[in-house]
């Protein structure tokens, strides 16, 4: 059977205690808000494939909601809107708005250098930093939580306590192996409720964690590593690696205006040379 008459048979089902006009017909009415209809036909490919005539049921009867809830806010609209409207204005102006706004977006794609060297960056960056002052504090850290019994407990302590660059590469290929969560770039910077938010509640705070630069925590249920290297307090401006991708950001938002702007003044001198732009309002 096809979609449209499972759809039918569904629609018979839903409106079999409804008017006679509703089910005499090829195309039914499900829903009439006002003078405004709508028919089946409209629901054309909303059916899955598979889907049973108490399927299609469900389906017709939640969208039927949906469009007469729209339809009476539309016909509520109509009944209050202002004397003085200008719908024809406002339909122009808003496809003139989509017209020119998918010129745009292909002007950007075409024109726009998307690529940004670190040099531009530490430029930006430093001429604009006082944007990025940090609502949060943030930390430059290791941090692990493993489940608890700790497999190989002994050797994760030995990995953890030393620092050779050789016991570091093990520690990541325990955290791999066995850790739930495990933050071991030392020059990465995180947020601090970010690294509160894997401890137990109270155990890391602004206010403390000054007073608890490194420590092991037991919880009953993991165990829990964390060695500060570097904070950096509320209000003081974000390090540029912390930043970066606002940066990023920032500066391609800035290629893109320059592009549009360069574009429209080109399209406006070549019509002006054009004579395709006439001004009557000179003295």
């Amino acid at each position: 059977m096809s979609k449209y008459l499972l759809a039918a048979t569904a629609v018979l089902c839903l409106l079999r205690c409804g008017p006679a006009e509703s089910t005499n017909t090829d195309d039914p009415v499900l829903a009439r808000v006002h003078q405004r209809e709508l028919r089946l036909s409209e629901m054309e490919g909303m059916f899955p494939d598979g889907a049973t005539a108490a399927d299609s049921a469900v389906i017709i009867e939640a969208f039927a909601n949906r469009w007469a809830r729209d339809a009476v806010l539309l016909w509520e609209s109509e009944q209050n809107a202002p004397s003085d409207l200008n719908l024809d204005r406002l339909v122009r102006d808003y496809r003139a708005s989509l017209v020119r706004s998918s010129y745009e977006e292909q002007l950007v794609s075409t024109k726009l250098d998307s690529s940004i060297t670190q040099d531009e960056l530490e430029r930006f960056y430093d001429a604009t930093q006082g944007q990025y002052q940090l609502e949060t504090p943030i930390v430059r850290c290791l941090f692990m939580r493993v489940p608890y019994p700790t497999p190989e407990e002994e050797s994760l302590q030995l990995l953890w306590n030393n620092g050779n660059p050789e016991d570091t590469a093990a520690l990541r290929r325990y955290a791999h192996k066995y850790a739930e969560v495990a933050l071991l770039d030392q020059t990465a910077w995180y947020g601090l409720d970010q690294i509160a938010s894997q401890l137990p509640e109270g155990t890391l705070t602004a206010d403390n964690v000054n007073t608890k630069r490194e420590f092991t925590q037991l919880d009953g249920t993991n165990r829990y590593y964390f060695r500060l290297f570097d904070l950096r307090p509320r209000l003081e401006i974000a390090p540029l690696s912390y930043v970066e991708n606002q940066v990023r950001r920032a500066i391609l938002h800035g290629r893109k205006r320059e592009v549009l702007e360069d574009s429209r003044e080109e399209i406006f001198s070549r019509e002006l040379r054009r004579d395709n732009i006439e001004f009557f309002t000179k003295r």
